[in-house]
């Protein structure tokens, strides 16, 4: 298991946050002035610590976090609440009715998480140009990597918020003309095309994985700014670019990238950074200590007692996957085992589930204390979160073909995962069977990994399928979250409202 270091520094043009244009926080130095003779650019490697800052914000509280279980999760047929009755997690129970406004801490979450990890990039791209006698090549990767992060962190602003600002530069609050830019919102098909350039510009200039050197396994690559744009594509219903995209990381174009033949080890730490993974979010234990925060303990087994092996990690028991979930799976399907804890399971390290809380749990969030190089931090284990691997890959590829009229290639790419759980082939042979088929694959193989709800939303099904397990999702409405209140109120209302809300 290789990570590589987030260690980042503080400098006066330090990253700034993104809250709709207010003064107080864009002053990023007194004078909104690069300080271009200090030292800190003598050191060549303070380059890649700007490029860091990028990555950082993946392991915030909230960015990858609490907010992101809400938004992405709970909302969605494959997750429920959790926890106790009576504690809520603020708006968790909002979040899983589907009656949250723009003053939902969940969603002002998701949008300052994102948006400071938009400005961290602006910031890099910003700064590493001033490191004089920085290699070209290094220069080049760098500013690579953090247009991928760029696009990754638009690519979620604009499935959850729609129409957005689109910033692209580090905004100057003594310059007019710079802050409208962060108050004034544009389509989302532009946002989506600023998204594919980053992406594109990130293809041509980042090494592929088997040419990365082992201390940088973890930092993005062509194969992953290659799966996010082909995801960014399947959105966008651009079915042969998805479609091709897609073929090129299955043929090796860009990469060597494979299935894991066991599904249960990907979310364990020996399957880290494994021939399935394209791109994970990066935790660290040691010291220091840079786990996500709290990702695990918030959906860690609450309330429980065990047997076997009786040292475990215990939580809140947020997100836990839903009834409809856990009935839905095939007969035989390996998934489901690897997916959901069940109270009365003995799990891989020897703790057997007694009694808890909750029924069921996200096994892809556990992390073990005996069996895995756990720090005894619950709040930041050394658990990684995983972004973009070879599963979703053929399915995007099967999806993108069915779609093209390929269902050859659908059928191919559909048995490979369906194989690998332990199921037969797919009985589905026409393109109408296979669109079902393929949707039924992406909720199994893809579950509780924060896609769910915004796959109903691109499938134009979600107020069908959620309404009928008693969730308020209105049409026309809730296909975006709202635009956070407070950064409304704070652009002086030049931010509106997204309908409905």
């Amino acid at each position: 298991m290789k990570k590589f270091s987030l260690f980042i520094i503080t400098v006066g043009a330090a990253a700034i946050s993104l809250s709709a244009c207010k003064k107080d926080w864009l002053n990023v130095d007194a004078e909104n002035q690069l300080a271009t003779s200090d030292s800190i650019y003598n050191d060549n490697s303070n380059a890649t610590k700007f490029t860091n800052a990028c990555y950082t914000n993946l392991l915030t509280w909230a960015e990858t976090s609490f907010a992101w279980l809400g938004t992405s999760s709970i909302t969605s047929d494959d997750a429920d609440k959790g926890s106790s009755s009576g504690d809520n997690g603020s708006d968790k129970d909002q979040m899983d009715a589907i009656t949250y406004t723009a003053t939902s801490g969940s969603v002002s979450d998701g949008w300052k998480g994102n948006y400071q990890g938009v400005s961290n990039c602006n910031v890099a791209l910003q700064q590493i140009p001033l490191f004089t006698t920085l290699d070209a090549s290094t220069a080049t990767q760098l500013k690579g990597e953090a247009r991928f992060l760029r696009a990754y962190y638009y690519f979620n602003l604009v499935r959850m918020f729609g129409n957005i600002p689109l910033v692209d530069t580090v905004l100057n609050a003594d310059d007019a003309a710079s802050l409208a830019k962060g108050n004034t919102q544009v389509s989302s098909a532009e946002v989506y095309a600023f998204i594919e350039a980053d992406l594109n510009y990130a293809i041509s200039v980042l090494p592929t994985v088997d040419n990365q050197a082992s201390k940088d396994i973890g930092r993005a690559n062509k194969g992953a700014a290659t799966a996010l744009l082909a995801k960014v594509s399947l959105y966008e219903k651009k079915y042969q670019q998805a479609y091709d995209l897609t073929t090129q990381i299955i043929n090796g174009a860009v990469g060597s990238y494979a299935l894991v033949s066991d599904y249960s080890k990907i979310w364990r730490e020996v399957g880290e950074n494994s021939s399935e993974s394209l791109f994970e979010v990066q935790a660290k234990s040691g010291s220091p200590t840079s786990g996500v925060q709290q990702y695990s303990v918030t959906q860690a087994i609450r309330g429980a007692t065990f047997a076997g092996v009786t040292t475990a990690v215990t939580g809140w028991g947020f997100n836990t996957p839903s009834e409809d979930l856990d009935n839905s799976y095939e007969a035989g399907d390996l998934r489901k085992k690897a997916t959901i804890i069940h109270v009365g399971d003995t799990l891989f390290d020897g703790v057997i589930l007694k009694s808890a809380v909750n029924q069921r749990y996200n096994y892809k969030a556990y992390v073990s204390a005996t069996q895995e190089t756990y720090s005894g931090d619950a709040d930041l284990t050394n658990k990684n979160v995983r972004i973009l691997r070879m599963g979703e890959i053929y399915l995007i590829n099967a999806e993108a073909a069915n779609e093209l009229g390929n269902t050859a290639t659908a059928i191919t790419d559909v048995n490979k995962i369906r194989n690998r759980a332990g199921l037969g082939n797919t009985t589905a042979s026409t393109q109408t069977d296979l669109r079902t088929a393929i949707w039924n694959e992406r909720r199994w193989e893809l579950a509780m990994e924060h896609d769910r709800f915004f796959d109903l939303i691109r499938q134009g099904r979600a107020g069908t399928v959620l309404r009928a397990l008693g969730k308020n999702f209105v049409d026309g409405k809730n296909e975006v979250f709202p635009i956070p209140q407070g950064e409304i109120n704070a652009s002086g209302n030049a931010l509106k409202q997204n309908p409905g809300y």
